[in-house]
């Protein structure tokens, strides 16, 4: 595993998002009111970029495209694609799955990921 710095803590704001680069790994890091995290950059409903969705319930990143959401801190689905009606078609095909997370750490005062 390589630890990657990405920014200073202080550019990231608490509730704040943005997409980065770990290396080869495309993410996106999140501050949330315990700490930061990192996923996935794309939705794994239909790889939609999560970096144009929206956090909601301070721990949760909602899918611009479907509105799949996903707890940030673990990567677990919380609810499945349901926008716009007849998605669920496409659901019989593409089933649910967790986004992959990253270990993400603060040292002096930097973001560190682990990728």
């Amino acid at each position: 595993m390589a630890r990657v710095e990405i920014c200073d803590a202080s550019e990231l704001p608490v509730g704040a998002m943005k997409a980065v680069r770990a290396g080869e790994v495309r993410l996106i890091l999140y501050h949330l009111e315990d700490g930061f995290y990192a996923t996935q950059a794309h939705c794994t409903h239909v790889f939609a970029p999560l970096a144009r969705g929206k956090i909601v319930d301070g721990c949760q990143i909602q899918c611009p495209f479907h509105r799949a959401r996903f707890d940030i801190r673990t990567g677990a689905v919380v609810e499945w694609a349901n926008f716009p009606p007849g998605v669920q078609l496409l659901n019989a095909l593409r089933r649910e799955k967790a986004l992959r997370t990253y270990p993400v750490h603060v040292e002096n005062g930097r973001v560190v990921v682990e990728v």
